[in-house]
């Protein structure tokens, strides 16, 4: 917060995303965020997307979504958005029927598209290394484009927020 206040004076400035009312913030048409990753980096401890953990901010994130009900999300993370677990009332395989394995059948990724279409959004998404733009390095991401979605007859879910078809 102190940073966005001192570069950039003139954006509005909502503070800590974990107390933020979003029903009184102003609509938006495109939601940008990228939210930790220490818990989900190969080179961070591995805690996954969970709550209690950095990386668990996104359920704050995804709070925003649903309030917000923008026309566009983009949002990046870490290429271990794809390996990582997250919290689930996933069974950990088809066959268990109730055991109690400690591993979550849920990666991460898996849990941001879930909570993606919770809220009534689509998504696509798509890991890019930074040696794909021609960087020296593999560094991967992973974006994810999200938009509402869209009902039965094709036409948009209607955004009450917004008052509009989207």
């Amino acid at each position: 917060c102190k940073i966005l206040a001192h570069r950039f004076p003139s954006v509005p400035n909502l503070g800590d995303i974990t107390e933020t009312e979003w029903a009184a913030v102003e609509p938006v048409d495109i939601l940008t965020a990228g939210f930790p990753c220490q818990d989900v980096s190969c080179a961070g401890a591995r805690a996954g997307l969970r709550e209690g953990t950095r990386t668990g901010v996104w359920a704050h994130v995804a709070r925003a979504i649903a309030a917000l009900r923008p026309s566009l999300v983009l949002l990046e993370n870490v290429g271990g958005l794809l390996s990582e677990s997250a919290d689930s009332d996933m069974e950990f395989c088809p066959w268990c029927m109730g055991d109690a394995d400690p591993e979550s059948a849920m990666r991460a990724l898996g849990a941001v598209l879930a909570d993606l279409a919770e809220a009534g959004f689509d998504a696509e998404w798509r890991s890019v290394r930074a040696s794909d733009v021609g960087a020296p390095h593999r560094r991967e991401r992973v974006f994810i484009l999200a938009w509402p979605a869209a009902d039965a007859t094709g036409a948009g879910v209607r955004d009450n927020r917004h008052g509009r078809a989207t």
